[in-house]
């Protein structure tokens, strides 16, 4: 954050690919290439881990913390470890190019990942990945098959020797279910060999890559599986109580997440060696980490788990300073991006300004008052922060323009620019203000870039339909864009 820089958000489901989302292939090279020659320094992307179909293939809900999606990986590159012969690969499914089709794509890969494992024989490079990784691959593969095999039920409702982890009765699983498993293993390999290469290729560049962590973990995942004591469960496993955020303007009975949440007086004593694991496994992969809803750290909104709503809710502290502390001993240098969007409290703020964790900034949020002394107008903002066009969870800034912003906001943004602009005008506009600002780092979604509207959207709050599912055309990306956008990147002192 000592530099100025700017980068580019587009998660990896959304490169144009032959097989239906984006993957670690071809398409991910090409908008490497694209980040180079527009002068961008660094590509965000969403969570890596595994997606379900049940919670609408959000990124942000998954049966792991530390495991990956294999949906991403590239059977291209299989094929050129000699995993699948380009004769199987010839003709994919039609698949269609402007959204991912979830369920296709996980019948189609399913598929083809089956033949990739029969050809491959592990060598010295799988054992030391499993090797590196035990800490949490064999719970994970173990995991991920037994909900195969179970139907998907919930791990608080398989049989208690199972659900409690009794050594015979896993032996009993492991043994039944090998193959599944060391197939589960064996993609995790291939997306860690597959993410190695294309972040070397980036990082030679210097292209940064910034990662989204999520602060909770679902209730039905591996981790509360394998490490019940470190949430707060019943003696039958249940939750009993789960993360949210309390009423306000916009919902007047809160948000009732339903993640279970952490016992931080367990993690105290145990060293928060799970975090501590976790954040190492996430800087080995990244080289920026966005921690999303950063002020959970600092006090958490506790809902017991009976309640229907978010109302009957309570603040609960966390040892935000001594958690830091301690992660600051083991990463003296934490490259980290706090997530303080909404309503912040003056105990959040000291915690960001105590260890200089740069926070965010959102041009869409700017305009919605009349107030000079709005913290996301580009005239307020210190260095130490990243500001944002839009984020994966707002409209695009033409789809805002269009559909949301009101005419007393417009009003204002023109006030601010100097000028009446376009809907075709606006999303340059704001990519300017962003890159003008003295924010140490400006970053701005793809269909920003492109002045797509509303129906380029990524993700619809509090919706289960339709999201994540926005993809890249090839040829939506030229030349003539980087060139202008490298312009803008050098005169702004970015590049």
């Amino acid at each position: 954050m000592n530099k100025r820089r700017s980068g580019l958000l587009l998660h990896l489901t959304s490169l144009p690919s032959r097989y239906g989302i984006g993957d670690l292939g071809p398409g991910a090279y090409r908008f490497a290439d694209f980040l180079a020659e527009a002068k961008q320094e660094m590509w965000q992307i969403l969570p890596l881990n595994p997606i379900d179909p049940a919670y609408g293939n959000s990124p942000y809900h998954s049966i792991s913390a530390f495991a990956s999606n294999d949906l991403l990986i590239s059977p291209d590159l299989m094929a050129e470890e000699g995993w699948l012969t380009k004769n199987e690969l010839k003709s994919p499914p039609d698949f269609p190019p402007k959204r991912v089709d979830f369920g296709r794509v996980i019948v189609y890969k399913k598929g083809i990942f089956r033949r990739a494992f029969e050809r491959f024989r592990p060598g010295w490079e799988y054992e030391e990945f499993c090797a590196e990784n035990a800490s949490w691959l064999e719970d994970f593969a173990l995991f991920a098959v037994l909900k195969e095999k179970f139907r998907g039920e919930v791990w608080s409702d398989w049989e208690p020797a199972v659900r409690d982890r009794e050594p015979q009765a896993l032996e009993s699983l492991k043994e039944k279910y090998r193959e599944d498993i060391e197939r589960k293993k064996f993609l995790q390999f291939v997306f860690s060999r597959q993410w190695r290469a294309l972040k070397n290729d980036c990082n030679r560049r210097r292209i940064h890559l910034l990662g989204d962590l999520p602060i909770y973990v679902d209730y039905d995942s591996a981790d509360v599986w394998t490490h019940p004591g470190l949430f707060k469960l019943d003696a039958d496993k249940n939750p009993l109580a789960v993360a949210g955020v309390p009423p306000d303007y916009f919902s007047v009975t809160g948000q009732r997440w339903g993640n279970p949440l952490y016992r931080w007086d367990v993690l105290r004593e145990r060293g928060y060696e799970w975090w501590i694991r976790r954040f190492e496994h996430s800087l080995k992969m990244l080289d920026l980490v966005r921690v999303d809803h950063f002020r959970g750290f600092v006090g958490y909104w506790e809902i017991p788990a009976a309640e229907p709503t978010a109302v009957n809710g309570r603040w609960v502290e966390a040892p935000a300073f001594d958690f830091f502390n301690q992660l600051i001993k083991r990463f003296p240098c934490l490259p980290i991006i706090a997530e303080d969007l909404g309503i912040i409290t003056p105990d959040v703020r000291e915690i960001m300004h105590h260890f200089g964790f740069p926070g965010m900034k959102v041009l869409l949020f700017a305009f919605g008052e009349d107030n000079p002394g709005h913290p996301y107008l580009p005239h307020n903002y210190g260095e130490n922060c990243v500001v944002y066009t839009g984020t994966h969870d707002n409209n695009t800034a033409r789809g805002w323009f269009d559909r949301e912003a009101r005419p007393e906001d417009k009003a204002r943004l023109f006030r601010y620019l100097g000028r009446e602009v376009t809907s075709e005008e606006i999303h340059r506009e704001l990519i300017r203000l962003a890159m003008r600002s003295v924010a140490s780092m400006a970053v701005f979604p793809v269909q920003d870039v492109l002045g797509l509207g509303e129906e380029a959207r990524m993700n619809l709050p509090a919706t289960a339909n339709e999201n994540w599912e926005w993809r890249l055309l090839p040829e939506q990306l030229t030349s003539a864009q980087a060139a202008e956008l490298g312009h803008l990147t050098e005169i702004c002192g970015r590049s």
